[in-house]
């Protein structure tokens, strides 16, 4: 339950539909138990044995409630006998009617309830998906993303369905037990007590059963988890699976994944399935029990009235009912707050990039960026060691070097995709820690390697750029990314769909997409991390002509692995294993034949 209590404040927002929900539940335990006595003037009738009373029972207090109520219902059926009327008709009406209004109460429960499940598994998961996109990238890169995805869908769901066994806990059920009891003890105190000897026999044993649910549950949603990863991994790497033949490979990590997930369902389930027909098992049990003592105390002692011990031992049923949801919602209680453990194991990862209490919001950039002694490293292995560079206002620095020598960290620092260890970064004598997350990425256009677009078309995605673009924006956007005349030649132009991740576009035309997407959103900063490396000849001369449009004018910072692409750049820093070995533009530095010489010549053989 203490999972449950962090995730109750989601239903907040629903309280009024609980309240409901709780009035409509008394109500259907109150009627549920009078739809059982109301069978008794029903036996009454039909049985026939009693003396008619003709004078109107006087009230004498609650230790003779139950006495009165049957002399009261004796006096009635004398009156309407003497009217010549069909008492039957009446007993009949009665009890249609009781149970009329037990199910009214019950569909009003019902439909309360649908709207506080659904609102707060709607609002787990925006809550949820809105803690996973604002997590830092590090997160992700120890994380398996089908296990997030797992947890917003299946563990959010399991909490519903856990949720609601809770309200039927705590309210609907005991309050029926109660209201059910509260009518045994008035046909009989003593058969009563003698059965509350048996119930906490069975309660025990119930309880002994789900003990351990929560860890069965966890390895069931854990695993399930896993073959998410696995599926989503398949999916995002089908190329290669076919490409390398490495399809039985896969099928046999998923198959062995669903084979635990399905061992561990079975255990799971088979453990709560037992609490059903153990209840019953158990219930069945008091009743036999109940059915020989009060048999004696009907036929030997004459204590109690047959009809009356005909109505006990339906309410005694009824029981049964009740209890074993409570048992059931038991157990999916237990089931529910290993789903809840990992809900809230995302909604409660700090996040270890925060804007700070004083940050501001810089909307205009006007001088340098100055990148100070920083060092960094991903894990226990620095990537930047005691790295220093300068880039003035409308410059553009060139960042080159082996792979693994930084470059790139450098993008992912100066987007504040990650927190250095080590030093400053400051824009306009700014630290970049004391500028807000969102101003600062607004002063930044960012084109990758790999063209990030969405499944949705060519204007939604430029969009991403500049929410409230107009038309002429867009196509100007795409002129400038040399994007214009194949958009245009699409089926429906701008509107057209380009598949998963851009999948119905060729390579140069997504990352041109991906530099008007840049270009709409007009920074004064544009980081190119290796924007052309993944091209064919032809499809880089496209792109980097629209490159060259994009950065006119602008402070840019390119990463780049073909150097032909950099040779007009204001500065070339030359990188090695975190460390600046070079500095200087293209001609100087070929001049100094030294690193960045032999890494020309070596491509220029390529």
């Amino acid at each position: 339950m203490t999972y449950f209590r962090k995730i109750l404040r989601f239903a907040k927002p629903y309280k009024t539909f609980a309240i409901l929900n709780i009035i409509a539940n008394i109500f259907y335990a109150l009627f549920s138990t009078l739809a059982m006595i109301s069978l008794f003037p029903m036996l009454k009738v039909l049985f026939g044995d009693d003396e008619p009373i003709y004078e109107k029972p006087v009230w004498q207090g609650l230790t003779e409630a139950t006495k009165y109520a049957e002399n009261y219902l004796n006096f009635f059926i004398t009156q309407k006998a003497e009217e010549g009327a069909d008492v039957l008709i009446y007993m009949v009406v009665l009890i249609i009617g009781m149970f009329l209004l037990k199910n009214f109460f019950n569909y009003l429960a019902m439909f309360f309830i649908t709207f506080l499940r659904n609102g707060v598994l709607k609002d787990i998961r925006d809550a949820m998906y809105k803690k996973t996109i604002e997590l830092p990238l590090s997160h992700y890169s120890e994380k398996r993303k089908g296990d997030t995805i797992a947890r917003i869908t299946s563990d959010v769901l399991e909490v519903q369905h856990s949720f609601l066994s809770i309200l039927e806990l705590i309210v609907r059920e005991p309050l029926t037990i109660i209201f059910t009891i509260i009518g045994m003890l008035a046909i009989s105190l003593k058969l009563t007590l003698f059965v509350f000897i048996f119930i906490p026999i069975s309660g025990f044993i119930i309880t002994r059963i789900g003990k351990s649910l929560k860890k069965k549950s966890d390895r069931v949603q854990e695993e399930q988890g896993l073959f998410l990863s696995i599926l989503e991994e398949t999916l995002g790497g089908l190329k290669i699976i076919k490409g390398f033949n490495a399809e039985r490979k896969f099928n046999e990590r998923f198959q062995a994944s669903t084979k635990q997930y399905y061992n561990f369902s079975n255990k799971l389930l088979n453990r709560q399935n037992l609490a059903s027909p153990t209840s019953e098992f158990l219930g069945i049990g008091v009743i036999a029990i109940l059915l020989w003592y009060g048999g004696q105390m009907v036929l030997d002692e004459k204590s109690l009235d047959a009809a009356l011990f005909i109505v006990y031992m339906s309410l005694s049923y009824q029981i049964l009912t009740p209890a074993k949801a409570i048992s059931k919602a038991s157990y999916s209680v237990k089931k529910g707050n290993a789903a809840a453990d990992r809900i809230l194991q995302i909604l409660e990862t700090e996040n270890e990039i925060e804007d700070a209490p004083d940050a501001i919001n810089k909307t205009l950039f006007d001088a340098r960026i100055e990148v100070d002694n920083i060092s960094f490293a991903y894990e226990e292995e620095w990537v930047l060691k005691n790295f220093s560079l300068q880039v003035e206002k409308g410059k553009t620095l060139a960042l080159v070097g082996q792979s693994g020598s930084g470059k790139s960290t450098i993008a992912n620092l100066l987007t504040r995709f990650y927190d250095i260890q080590k030093g400053e970064i400051k824009i306009d004598g700014q630290n970049i820690k004391k500028i807000s997350q969102a101003s600062l990425r607004q002063l930044m256009g960012l084109v990758t390697q790999d063209s990030i677009l969405f499944n949705d078309t060519i204007r939604e995605n430029l969009l991403i750029g500049k929410q409230d673009a107009s038309e002429e924006e867009l196509l100007e956007a795409l002129k400038i990314a040399n994007a214009y005349e194949f958009v245009m030649s699409l089926p429906k132009g701008i509107d057209t769909n380009i598949g998963d991740s851009g999948g119905k576009l060729s390579g140069g035309q997504k990352q041109r997409i991906s530099i008007a997407r840049a270009v709409l959103k007009n920074p004064p900063i544009m980081i190119l991390d290796e924007a052309t490396s993944a091209l064919d000849t032809e499809s880089e001369k496209l792109v980097q002509k629209a490159l060259e449009n994009m950065m006119k004018n602008r402070t840019s910072v390119v990463i780049a692995h073909r150097l032909s692409t950099i040779q007009s750049a204001d500065q070339i820093v030359v990188m090695h294993q975190g460390e600046m070995v070079e500095k200087g533009t293209h001609d100087e530095l070929m001049l100094k034949n030294g690193t960045y010489r032999k890494l020309v010549e070596m491509q220029s053989f390529e």
